[in-house]
C-alpha cells in the first residue's frame, strides 16, 4: 500500500476504531481529546474533509501517518508499516478523496498538504479575513504570500507565510496548518531579538508600530515546539523582546528562555486579559468602533511598551 493510499484512510475511522471518539461533531470537524497527552479541553481538531488532524495544545499537525507517528512515538516507516498491516487485508476503507494525480512539491514527504501555487495576496475572502483580524493589508502583502494547495484532490487557499525551511504556515477562517513546522527568522546582527509564538501576532505588531519590516533581529516561532531548536541562537542575545501567549504553555515557554539566563522583557504583561496581541487588538478595534471611531494605527500600548 502506498503512502498517499494510507492517507486516504479517515482520521475519524482510524479514531474510531481505537475508541477514540469526538467530543463535539460539527459535521465537517470533530474535537478530540489529544490522544497522546492529558487534555481536558478536547484541543485536537479533525477536519474531515481535508483529513488532517491539528492540536492547539501543542501547535502539531499533519497527516493520519503524522498522527500516528506522534500516538506510538515511531519513525515514519514504522507507522506506515503498522497502518498498511491494519488495512491491506481489508476489501475496502474510508477514504477521504481520490488518489493524487499531482506532483508533491515543497511540503515534506508524504505530506498531505500540496502546494500548486505561489502568487499575491489578492484573494477577496483572505483579505476579508485579515481585516476582521484587523491586520493592516499592506503589510499582510509584503510579508505574505497567497497560497494554492491540495488536499485530498481538493482545491483550497490560505494566507502563507513562509518558514526558515521554504515551507508555509497556512492560516484562513476555517483552517490552521502548515507544510512544515520551523521557525522564520531575519538577521540584523542586532543583540536584541523579538519573539512571537505566532506570525499573527507578529503582523499585529507590525500594524500597531506602522512598520513594514522589524528594525531589530526577529524569530517567529510558528508553533512553540520549534524552541528547544533556537534556545542556543536565543542564548547569544543580550535582551529577548517577548510576544507570547497569555496561556500555560507560553509561560512555560518564558521559564525555559529564562534559564538560559537572557534578560527577557516580557510584553504579554500589556495584553494579560487576551489570549494574545492580536486577539487583544481585535477587541480594541472593536470597542473603539462601538464608540464611533476606528482605532487603526494607533497605539493600544504606548510606544515604549512595545
Amino acid at each position: 500500500m502506498k503512502s498517499s493510499e494510507i492517507n486516504n484512510i479517515s482520521i475519524k475511522q482510524y479514531l474510531a476504531e481505537k475508541g477514540i471518539l469526538p467530543v463535539k461533531d460539527r459535521g465537517y470537524y470533530g474535537m478530540y481529546h489529544s490522544p497522546f497527552r492529558e487534555d481536558h479541553n478536547a484541543s485536537l481538531k479533525v477536519e474531515y474533509n481535508m483529513n488532517i488532524w491539528y492540536d492547539f495544545g501543542t501547535g502539531e499537525g499533519g497527516s493520519l501517518i503524522d498522527l500516528v507517528m506522534k500516538m506510538n512515538n515511531s519513525t515514519f516507516y514504522q507507522a506506515s508499516t503498522m497502518l498498511e498491516k491494519e488495512h491491506s487485508n481489508r476489501s475496502s476503507f474510508s477514504f477521504q478523496g481520490n488518489n493524487y494525480p499531482f506532483a508533491e512539491i515543497q511540503t515534506k514527504q508524504n505530506s498531505v498538504i500540496c502546494i500548486q501555487k505561489v502568487q499575491p495576496l489578492t484573494n477577496p475572502a483572505l483579505i476579508k479575513y485579515l481585516q476582521e483580524r484587523k491586520i493592516d493589508i499592506k503589510i499582510a502583502k509584503d510579508c505574505c504570500s497567497e497560497i494554492h494547495y491540495l488536499v485530498g484532490g481538493k482545491h483550497y487557499f490560505a494566507v502563507g507565510f513562509k518558514n526558515d525551511s521554504g515551507g508555509y504556515e497556512l492560516r484562513n477562517k476555517y483552517f490552521k496548518g502548515c507544510t512544515s513546522k520551523d521557525i522564520t527568522s531575519v538577521k540584523h546582527d542586532r543583540d536584541h531579538c523579538q519573539l512571537f509564538e505566532g506570525f499573527m501576532d507578529y503582523l499585529t505588531y507590525l500594524t500597531i508600530k506602522n512598520l513594514q519590516r522589524p528594525a531589530v533581529d526577529l524569530i517567529v516561532l510558528n508553533s512553540l515546539t520549534n524552541l528547544p531548536k533556537i534556545k542556543q541562537t536565543l542564548s547569544t542575545y543580550r535582551t529577548i523582546s517577548a510576544f507570547l501567549d497569555n496561556d500555560k504553555a507560553g509561560k512555560n515557554a518564558l521559564e525555559q528562555i529564562r534559564s538560559l539566563g537572557i534578560e527577557i522583557i516580557d510584553h504579554s504583561i500589556y495584553y494579560n486579559q487576551y489570549k494574545d496581541l492580536n486577539e487583544f487588538y481585535t477587541h480594541s478595534n472593536m470597542q473603539r468602533q462601538e464608540q464611533g471611531y476606528v482605532f487603526v494605527n494607533e497605539n493600544p500600548c504606548s510606544a515604549r511598551h512595545l
